[in-house]
């Protein structure tokens, strides 16, 4: 069973260390990425997700993430929606 993180409303440039701090935390084991409570997707917040999402995937492991609306639509607007969601639709 994969490891769950709920990611805050508002990952902004503040609320950047604290998630690489969890996602470095998670690190080897399989990860389940709730964002259906965020409002707010910074640049750097983004970039720090892909690459986790890249260290998932070449360390073999599961990493998915389930977008709010306002992630997804955020994602979508930065151009890593196809890179970071795989097309996941908002919930």
């Amino acid at each position: 069973m994969p490891d769950a993180l709920l990611l805050s409303d508002r990952l902004d440039h503040a609320a950047t260390a604290a998630l690489h701090a969890d996602l470095l935390a998670r690190r080897g084991t399989a990860l389940e990425v709730d964002g259906r409570k965020v409002t707010f997707l910074g640049t750097l917040a983004a970039q720090l997700l892909v690459s986790a999402k890249k260290t998932w995937a070449q360390d073999g492991l599961a990493f998915h993430i389930t977008p709010s609306e306002d992630m997804a639509a955020q994602v979508d607007g930065l151009g890593l929606g196809e890179e970071l969601l795989d097309g996941e639709a908002p919930r």
